[in-house]
């Protein structure tokens, strides 16, 4: 064995199997246990320590999952509260008297003002609006969702209905009854809560939400999302509503879809006819408002939210939650898994159209009872 300067001759080619650095040239220790080591490459290249950790990918992936949970919650509470704070939150349902009981589920009564809050001199003319004073109801329905499948129906503003004692919005004393009217003679008396309290009177049906658009808001929300497809099964003009359409496939813009869902003098069934129609497109509208292209788009849903929200009037407990559950039941109502009606009809009185009252309790038992709906109507 030799030695030079008391450092004995290795084999080097073992100390790197045996996962140990070479001695020092200073005659240094340097002899402890550095991990498995790789002879050096031909070519001067530099030993690989094998012994080092290896970044974790799996970590990583968690804080990048993690990072993108956050920011999702970020966006998602942040437009509830956005949403929350701009509703017009502006009925009290709980004013109401002699409501009745609640039933399992959820109703919703849904109104089509005729006003023309913001609107300038040339939009009238451009939709058909005319400059009339105060809001009346071109349309009310009421949603039920629960459980099962969600069920839409049309009361038509000429029903004939007893307008009860109520109490009054502004004054806050109880108003005597007005008897036997037109139903939209309610919303014009007295606003949304005698409304209201004239629909759960005369079906014994309580109304849990309210949600009402006035003409400009209705045809900024269609602008807002590029146009409403729609298929016409015949064509059909009302130089009153503007209307002037050919049958098949089309888009329709805020103007049209307004003058659309107005017409009512081009059908020989005038109102039943006109409530038809209202579902047919409102649930179309919800169905596309719903869709995938826009839900997750957010440079179409922002703006489509902002022309909903500046002309929404809702009662005041009203939520981003209970909103998005009724634009989806009535999504769920155009793709065919709920059901849509007009309240059921038996004839007339003094020109007004009178309601089938046996259909009627029927219909509000099954909707009570949260059951599938078996009622029909037969116009």
């Amino acid at each position: 064995m030799n030695q030079r300067r008391g450092v004995q001759n290795v084999d080097f080619q073992d100390r790197y199997e045996r996962g140990y650095a070479a001695p020092r040239p200073d005659g240094m220790r340097g002899m402890e246990p550095q991990g498995p080591m790789v002879p050096p490459q031909q070519g001067g290249g530099v030993p690989y320590d094998s012994g080092r950790p290896r970044p974790r990918r799996g970590r990583r992936i968690r804080r990048l999952l993690i990072s993108v949970l956050v920011l999702l919650l970020l966006v998602v509470g942040g437009t509830y509260f956005w949403i929350d704070s701009n509703l017009r939150k502006e009925v009290d349902l709980g004013k109401v008297v002699d409501r009745p009981g609640g039933g399992e589920g959820t109703n919703y009564l849904i109104v089509g003002s005729d006003s023309r809050e913001g609107m300038s001199k040339q939009q009238e003319k451009d939709l058909h609006t005319g400059a009339a004073e105060g809001k009346r109801t071109d349309s009310m329905m009421i949603l039920h969702v629960g459980a099962g499948d969600s069920t839409l129906i049309s009361l038509p503003r000429d029903s004939n209905v007893n307008i009860p004692t109520f109490r009054g919005s502004e004054s806050g004393r109880m108003q005597p009854a007005m008897g036997a009217n037109k139903l939209n003679a309610a919303y014009a008396f007295d606003g949304p809560q005698l409304l209201t309290r004239t629909v759960e009177y005369n079906t014994g049906l309580r109304i849990d939400h309210y949600a009402e658009i006035g003409f400009a808001g209705f045809a900024n929300v269609v602008d807002a999302m590029g146009g409403v497809d729609m298929n016409l099964d015949k064509g059909f003009q009302d130089k009153w509503s503007g209307a002037d359409f050919q049958a098949g496939e089309q888009t329709l813009d805020g103007k049209q879809a307004l003058a659309y869902v107005r017409t009512r003098h081009a059908f020989t069934g005038s109102d039943l006819d006109r409530t038809k129609n209202q579902q047919k497109f409102l649930s179309t509208l919800s169905n596309q408002a719903a869709s995938p292209s826009t839900a997750l788009n957010p440079f179409k849903l922002y703006p489509l939210m902002g022309a909903g929200l500046d002309t929404l009037v809702v009662d005041k407990d009203m939520n981003p939650y209970q909103l998005g559950r009724m634009f989806l039941a009535m999504k769920d109502v155009n793709s065919g898994q709920g059901k849509s009606m007009n309240m059921p009809i038996s004839g007339s009185v003094g020109g007004n159209l009178a309601w089938d009252m046996p259909k009627v309790k029927q219909l509000v038992n099954e909707l009570r009872s949260d059951d599938p709906v078996t009622v029909t109507s037969d116009r």
